[in-house]
């Protein structure tokens, strides 16, 4: 079981429209069981970010970092790490 900062669940929450059509979680316990039930992953950099999707076969090759943190699976938190959620 992933451990979620209180941080990541507010950012997951307030930004979850850049994944999702309508609202997935509306509470912060709704969002942790939802990244968990999905098992979101927390990295420390983009080189983790790209080392994940490449581990999990999904296509980002001549992807920029720039790219790669705008994509609707990666979110940015406060502290300069990345929530990846699959949706």
């Amino acid at each position: 079981m992933n451990e979620y900062s209180e941080e990541c669940l507010i950012t997951f929450l307030k930004n979850q429209g850049q994944l999702f059509d309508e609202p997935v979680a509306e509470s912060l316990a709704e969002a942790e069981a939802f990244l968990e039930d999905c098992m979101a992953v927390v990295v420390n950099s983009l080189d983790e970010v790209r080392a994940y999707f490449e581990e999990n076969g999904a296509d980002i090759e001549g992807m920029s970092d720039e790219e790669l943190e705008d994509a609707s699976e990666v979110f940015v938190l406060p502290d300069d790490t990345y929530l990846i959620v699959e949706g």
